[in-house]
């Protein structure tokens, strides 16, 4: 039986690998988080998991060979707040832990899929593996690309140098289920739904950056989707190196808003909304760009997909109207 290992299982993409796990037949699956906030063992409770681990007591016994032969270690665990300052925890969690996370794989003789960021290219308008696009604008980003770089190191700038699979994921915006503990770190999308439920109407930010009130545009990519790349690498053992995991598109913060508010409030003589009739209807609702933000946010990201597809992976990702229909419905459902 494949034994396979979880982190930050009872996070947000943590918890859709295990559920496109068991939809496998896959359930010997060593989970490992910190459930200090207690709500997030709801992302597991449907799942089939054969053991959890807090994240504190794990490694160790992880580089001990506690566990036997473990196939492959999805590596989701890390502090994901772009808004987080405090440095010295975000390089213990995101950058420490991975390092010796590495190191025990390889004297193990296991896979690693990890979980890198979009963030690591922060102000860079050319959004291609390489490192000369790479230019974090947060302490978070500059966590991830550290490992990236670490990995580069360790295995070569063509990852041929080891015999057991490194795979790192550069995640552009994920949204979709079981996101609901992330707080503000929660999808635009997400946060849309509960505000619409609650007011009528979905907020958006004005204008900044030389794009129009909601025209800032990111690469927005449904989690199952993130899932399907995943377990695709899995099933591609030979496979290794760093990847974005975007959907290969930019569309605009309007277009999803537009998608929440067709899904939930109906549409108009059939109509579907737009973004400038859903406005002049008082369903979104632009608000002053935060100042924290200034000089810390991307307005523009879309994944260049050229070293996914060149490793041959050829999965076909959502656009933003489909996946956040989908998205919408699954909430409602909830």
């Amino acid at each position: 039986m494949t034994r396979i290992v979880v982190t930050g299982a009872a996070g947000f993409i943590g918890a859709n690998i295990i559920k496109g796990l068991n939809a496998r037949g896959i359930d010997d699956i060593i989970a490992v988080d910190d459930l200090t906030q207690g709500d997030k063992f709801r992302n597991l409770a449907d799942l089939k998991i054969a053991d959890y681990l807090d994240r504190d007591d794990f490694y160790d016994v992880f580089a001990d060979n506690f566990f036997g032969k473990v196939e492959a270690v999805f590596h989701e665990g890390a502090c994901s707040d772009t808004m987080e300052t405090d440095g010295k925890y975000m390089m213990d969690n995101n950058y420490t832990l991975s390092c010796g996370l590495f190191q025990a794989c390889q004297e193990r003789g296991t896979r690693l899929l990890y979980a890198s960021s979009a963030a690591t290219y922060g102000g860079s308008d050319t959004f291609r593996e390489s490192p000369e696009f790479e230019r974090p604008l947060n302490v978070y980003g500059y966590s991830k690309l550290l490992f990236d770089q670490r990995m580069r190191r360790q295995c070569g700038n063509d990852f041929k140098e080891m015999k057991r699979q490194v795979a790192g994921f550069r995640y552009f915006n994920v949204y979709g289920p079981r996101e609901q503990h992330k707080g503000r770190m929660a999808s635009v999308a997400f946060h849309q739904f509960n505000q619409f439920r609650a007011e009528g109407k979905v907020k958006l930010f004005g204008e900044y950056g030389g794009y129009g009130p909601g025209e800032q545009m990111r690469d927005f990519v449904y989690v199952d989707d993130v899932v399907a790349v995943n377990l695709w690498f899995l099933d591609h053992p030979d496979k290794s190196g760093i990847f974005n995991l975007g959907s290969g598109r930019a569309q605009p913060f309007n277009d999803v808003a537009v998608g929440v508010i067709n899904a939930l409030h109906g549409q108009p003589a059939g109509q579907p909304f737009n973004a400038a009739s859903a406005a002049q209807a008082g369903l979104i609702e632009y608000v002053h760009f935060p100042d924290a933000l200034r000089g810390k946010y991307q307005c523009y990201t879309q994944a260049d997909l050229s070293a996914l597809r060149a490793a041959g992976c050829h999965h076909v990702f959502d656009d933003v109207q489909t996946g956040v229909a989908k998205y919408m419905a699954a909430l409602s459902a909830a």
